[in-house]
């Protein structure tokens, strides 16, 4: 891989990133800063406000109007045309666009045609297409089910967080972890370079067992979230990667917020004890996730979650 192909891993962020950026904002708000963008190639953010019955979307330029048609609206597999829905649901936000000409309406007024498809497909071809299992990225929740949550990585291109790769500790629904909107960060799990789908994971990046239990000890009261509740305890969650086991109890419900005494902590078994102490039904918000990640990295080949010598292995291997 080339190292121009490795430095197209840092740019192309999702959509929303470069709106309120001193260069995007002065290259839209004139004529002459997108007939520059236009010979330059570069990628730009504006405002949907507006879809037409013909599927065409009206971009606010501040000065100007600009026009992304059906055709350019999405990158879409060869053979395939945008669906009506991925047009429609990008009407309130900001998208991406290349500029490909200035032109006049039959009022005589002036219009930017642009090309959401065209920033979208240089993204794939100068990023994702680049990219490597490992290699992690910012990326912008877009939609959850219960399945998994699904992620804009760059240039309004989705790809799939399976919910077990969300975090080692358990949740019934993505929406425990994220909201629509959310900024996070992602890793890279698998490529199917044919087809141009990127599958990404997350728990690599919430840190180990070891990493995560020592910012607590025994005799602490801590709080959590009660995400499981099964035959032999209830299993409450102190970080998004760390969970702890207390005994049962016939008044708790699964999504409770519950204070809990640390009993003991056993790294070799990879175990928590915990006692409830008490236990309520709040507005549940999903944390600010904290990254066990060093300054500057960009890559992981092999990542192991729990402690060397325990008999329970839990780990990512990359490079496989």
């Amino acid at each position: 891989m080339t190292d121009h192909c490795r430095r197209g891993i840092n740019t192309y962020p999702p959509e929303g990133h470069l709106i309120a950026t001193t260069e995007n904002r002065s290259l839209i708000s004139s004529s002459g800063g997108l007939q520059y963008a236009a010979a330059n190639g570069k990628i730009l953010e504006g405002m949907a406000t507006l879809c037409d019955s013909n599927m065409n979307i009206t971009v606010d330029l501040g000065g100007m109007r600009g026009l992304i048609t059906r055709e350019e609206a999405a990158l879409c597999a060869e053979g395939e045309t945008v669906k009506d829905i991925a047009i429609i649901t990008r009407v309130g936000r900001a998208v991406c666009f290349k500029v490909i000409s200035l032109e006049r309406d039959e009022k005589g007024q002036p219009y930017a045609l642009l090309s959401r498809r065209m920033a979208q497909q240089e993204c794939m071809r100068e990023k994702l297409m680049c990219m490597i299992p490992g290699d992690i990225t910012d990326a912008k929740i877009t939609h959850l089910e219960r399945f998994g949550a699904f992620a804009d990585i760059g240039c309004g291109l989705v790809s799939l967080m399976p919910v077990d790769c969300i975090s080692v500790s358990r949740i019934s629904h993505p929406r425990d972890r994220f909201y629509i909107g959310m900024n996070i960060r992602a890793i890279i799990k698998s490529i199917d370079y044919d087809n141009g789908r990127i599958y990404i994971s997350h728990r690599e990046l919430l840190g180990t067992w070891l990493e995560n239990a020592s910012a607590f000890e025994a005799g602490q009261t801590a709080a959590g979230i009660i995400r499981s509740i099964e035959d032999y305890g209830i299993f409450v969650e102190l970080t998004p990667n760390l969970a702890g086991l207390a005994e049962l109890r016939d008044d708790v419900t699964v999504g409770q917020t519950a204070a809990v005494y640390i009993k003991n902590i056993v790294p070799d078994r990879m175990k928590i004890k915990l006692v409830l102490v008490d236990s309520y039904r709040g507005e549940l918000i999903p944390r600010r996730m904290k990254y066990f990640l060093d300054d500057g990295e960009n890559h992981i080949d092999y990542w192991r979650y729990s402690p060397r010598g325990c008999s329970k292995v839990i780990e990512t291997n990359f490079m496989e």
